[in-house]
């Protein structure tokens, strides 16, 4: 009897174990393929560099891209040299096309704008530059305080918005903006980031958001960052 009854709850833990693991797989595709409903982000595009691969930039735009925002330089001296080549495919495509750069908490303000401004031509028609803001502790092991930062990006933003005629979007992850409060220090529009969920950790609304970082579109081989912008 003993034994008929190990057998049988075996049998329920192998029946859970094989429900969980679908579940799991269904939760894995559907986080691949989810997008925000375009009836409340009609707008909606992608965040690219150089480390996405090719891209099949007409694809991009048949499975529902209407921009694209690459990443132009990080911190003081690294750069994408694909950039230039990169928007006027974008353009081309039929798309709209933005700038990122990826701040450097610990580099200097000046040289960080100079490494932006001479990669990023100066476009009308480009999309308001994007400025991405983490905690890196490889690249910046002792982060400023918050009146240094509010300084040195201050300085940053405005020698980039000279260039390009128009104002930055900034971009704080979570973890910036607790440490920073950049949502309430400066005066820009917001770009946050939060898989599937919107995101309220800025303090007020957002015009762009980063809905996943693992989205699978048609063109590009990996997953990358889907971005909607609001409406």
């Amino acid at each position: 009897m003993t034994t008929k009854r190990t057998k049988v709850q075996k049998r329920l833990l192998l029946a859970l174990l094989v429900i969980a693991l679908a579940c799991a797989g269904a939760l894995w595709w559907q986080a691949r393929i989810w997008r925000p409903d375009r009836a409340r982000f009609p707008v909606q595009g992608l965040w690219l560099d150089e480390h996405d691969g090719p891209a099949e930039w007409r694809t991009i735009k048949g499975d529902g891209a209407d921009f694209v925002y690459l990443t132009a330089s990080e911190g003081r001296d690294r750069r994408d040299p694909m950039f230039g080549e990169g928007i006027d495919a974008v353009r081309s495509a039929g798309m709209q096309a933005g700038a990122v750069h990826v701040y450097d908490l610990c580099a200097p303000a000046d040289a960080q704008a100079a490494n932006f401004v001479t990669t990023v031509p100066r476009e009308k028609d480009l999309l308001p530059p994007a400025v991405a803001l983490d905690i890196d502790s490889r690249s910046c092991p002792e982060p400023p305080g918050e009146a240094a930062l509010q300084s040195e990006l201050t300085t940053f933003l405005n020698q980039v918005e000279k260039h390009v005629g128009k104002a930055a979007i900034l971009m704080p992850t979570r973890a910036i903006e607790a440490r920073y409060h950049l949502a309430a220090l400066l005066d820009r529009n917001l770009w946050l980031v939060q898989d599937y969920l919107a995101p309220g950790y800025a303090g007020r609304p957002f015009v762009m958001w980063t809905a996943s970082r693992r989205a699978r579109v048609a063109g590009l081989d990996a997953p990358v960052r889907w971005v909607v912008a609001a409406p």
